[in-house]
């Protein structure tokens, strides 16, 4: 199976138009497979609200990894 991507609008009628060098492609009466997706507007929400979430739940305790990763070596 091939996958392309490319940027659309709704045309009148609620209608999407493939571009003609995709469509030129196109074996006649192919069977393909159409995945929308577009911006809800949601997605900044989730990301703060998963970053509150993340933050929240990260004690001065879990540090030491960092300290480790930034301390010279010990020999």
């Amino acid at each position: 199976m091939k996958a392309v991507e490319f940027d659309a609008q709704l045309t009148s009628g609620d209608r999407i138009q493939i571009p003609i060098e995709l469509a030129r492609e196109l074996p006649e009466s192919a069977h393909i497979r159409v995945i929308l997706l577009w911006e809800a507007g949601e997605d900044e929400e989730w990301r703060e609200l998963t970053s509150q979430r993340f933050s929240a739940a990260y004690a001065p305790e879990d540090s030491v990894y960092e300290q480790l990763i930034d301390e010279p070596p010990s020999r």
